[in-house]
Parts: C-alpha cells; sequence; structure tokens
C-alpha cells in the first residue's frame, strides 16, 4: 500500500511572508515534486504571477512541482487533484496548502479528517503559522483569526525579526499556545528537516511543553497561571489561550478517561487542539491522545523509562475555556 502524502497547511496575517517562506522551501527541497495548494481567489503566487485566479489552474514549476489556486471546495480540488495524480497527468511526494491571510485554518484541518478519500491519500503532518512580529501585537488585538492562526499551529514562525524585536511577542504567543515551536524565520535553513516531518497529528509525544519550559512558568495549578512570573498577556477577546494540566505519578484510567471524554463532550466547538501523555496505574506504557474539536484519537506509546518520573501532562488549546471548573474536574479525576 501507498504511504499517505504528507500535507503542511501553511498560514499567517496578511503580509507576514508566506510566499516568501514557500520560495525559500523549493529552493531547499529540490529533490521532492510539491503540489502547492493556493486556497484564496486571485492568488499572487511563487515568484510572482505563476498561479491563475481560476479554480483548478494548474502551472508546473521547473523543478518539477506544481501550482494550483482554488477557490471552491477544497476537498473537491485536492480530490482533482488526486485524480490526475492516478492518471499520471501530474506527479507529486508532497502537499502543501496556503490559506488566505484573513482564512481560520480550523476547517481546512478538520476537512482532512472528515473526507474518507482525503484522509486515505493524505495524513496532515503540520500547521505552520507566519508572524510578522512588526504588526502582530495589532492584529491579535482586533483580529479574531490571528489568534486562530497562532492556535492550531504546530510552529510558529517570527518574520521581520530585523526590523522589530520579538521577545514581548514571544510571551504573547505563548498564552495562546503552549504546544508550538517558536522559531526565527532567518532560522529556516536549519530547521526544514523538522518542519517537513513534524509529525503533528500524529499519536506521539510532538507538541508537549518539556516540563523545562512548564517549571519556567507556564505550568498551571491553583487558579492562575503565569508566564515567566508575569501576569499572561492575553489574546484577542481574552478568547484563546491554552491550558497546560500536569499531576506527577500515575492516574486511574477510569476516571482520566470519564474526565477525558467529559472534556470533548462539553467543550469540543471551543476546544481548537488539544494533546496529552498519561501515566496509567498498572500500565508500562504511555497513553498519547490528541484531537481538533471532537475528532480525537488515543494509543499507548512507548514504555516510561526506568529512571524518569511517570507523569500526566495535558495541553488544551481553546476559546474561553472554563479554567477553573476544568482544572477542578482535572483534580477530581487524580482523586
Amino acid at each position: 500500500m501507498v504511504s499517505p502524502t504528507p500535507v503542511t497547511l501553511l498560514t499567517g496575517f496578511l503580509g507576514a511572508g508566506k510566499t516568501t517562506l514557500l520560495n525559500r522551501l523549493l529552493a531547499f527541497n529540490q529533490q521532492e515534486r510539491i503540489a502547492i495548494v493556493e486556497n484564496e481567489f486571485g492568488a499572487v503566487g511563487i515568484d510572482g504571477e505563476l498561479i491563475a485566479p481560476g479554480a483548478s489552474t494548474i502551472i508546473e514549476l521547473s523543478n518539477g512541482c506544481i501550482c494550483c489556486s482554488v477557490r471552491g471546495e477544497l476537498s473537491a480540488a485536492l480530490t482533482d487533484l488526486l485524480a490526475r495524480r492516478e492518471r499520471q497527468e501530474i506527479f507529486f511526494d508532497r502537499l502543501i496548502i496556503e490559506t488566505t491571510g484573513l482564512a481560520d485554518p480550523g476547517p481546512v484541518v478538520q476537512t482532512f479528517f472528515w473526507e474518507d478519500a482525503l484522509r486515505e491519500h493524505f495524513t496532515l503532518d503540520a500547521v505552520i503559522t507566519l508572524i510578522d512580529v512588526c504588526h502582530a501585537s495589532a492584529q491579535l488585538d482586533r483580529e479574531a483569526v490571528a489568534a486562530a492562526q497562532v492556535a492550531y499551529a504546530d510552529w510558529l514562525v517570527l518574520s521581520k525579526t530585523d526590523l522589530c524585536e520579538a521577545l514581548a511577542l514571544h510571551e504573547r504567543l505563548r498564552a495562546i499556545n503552549a504546544r508550538a515551536e517558536i522559531i526565527d524565520a532567518q532560522d529556516l535553513d536549519a530547521h526544514w528537516p523538522r518542519l517537513l516531518a513534524t509529525g503533528g497529528f500524529s499519536l506521539n509525544e510532538q507538541g508537549l511543553p518539556a516540563r523545562s519550559l512548564l517549571t519556567r512558568g507556564w505550568k498551571v495549578s491553583g487558579t492562575s497561571r503565569t508566564a515567566f512570573g508575569k501576569a499572561p498577556v492575553k489574546s484577542w477577546d481574552d478568547a484563546i489561550e491554552s491550558l497546560v494540566l500536569e499531576s506527577p505519578g500515575s492516574v486511574d484510567l477510569d476516571a482520566i478517561s470519564a474526565f477525558v471524554d467529559n472534556l470533548i463532550a462539553q467543550h469540543a466547538t471551543d476546544l481548537l487542539r488539544y494533546k496529552g501523555i498519561l501515566a496509567i496505574q498498572g500500565e508500562a506504557r504511555r497513553l498519547v491522545f490528541q484531537g481538533v474539536h471532537r475528532i480525537a484519537g488515543f494509543d499507548y506509546g512507548r514504555p516510561w523509562d526506568a529512571e524518569e518520573p511517570r507523569e500526566s501532562r495535558i495541553v488544551l488549546i481553546g476559546r474561553e475555556l472554563p479554567r477553573e471548573k476544568l482544572l477542578a474536574d482535572f483534580s477530581a479525576a487524580l482523586a
């Protein structure tokens, strides 16, 4: 059976530098044939005028990659790409979808889980969000979609750091998304191998903050969270933020399962992304789960090493989550 084609979703607000990043990717990764889908009307694409505004228009680049513009249903366009590849009219090893700067990436992410045909042939590997450090704070203040783009990300790539200071922005981005890795766009070439093999939607430990990060201020306990000793800077409308739940030792499988089931049942609409690693009583392996809204997966991962502490850690990224109730419910599940 042929392995599913890896998919990277590239998002970011208007002017963040998505097309520049695509050009750098094509220059770095010339050994692969890449299908690049511009999910917007009237896109100006790779190297200028390469992408036509009509739906399903495909342009072949000099390195064998293809670009197309989509202004209708994304799933229909991707199904058409698969059919053309099956007929050997086009060839590609990887798919990159660039969204419009005003798009919420959530519906695109869900497309790869709801559509059976797409789920069979594609595997969503990562969401990469470009952040214009010169304008991100103002965008987060006034645009809900800017916060959503940050919330869904596996990677936050900071652009224009040579023009503006980004340190204060780090705290704000972490308040929204504690699980994404933040890198500087100037250092992209050193990170491409990891960006293109993220496994962000696989049942692994990718995207769970390390203990070192939690102990520096992101760990949630009691009724408040601090970020590096300061009150967290809120995102747009105080709506989207991260909640990190952590407990040392093993937990009861039935109790923690009930907590997760209730979490999804009651808050799935507002849970943008969530992921956890659980130490289960009587089980040598880690139980890993993750999801997007109501779509969730669970599986056992690697065994706990003898010298490492057994602990459970859950990262929730959502909109207007009832922090105090979730903390209380989590504590009750542990008890």
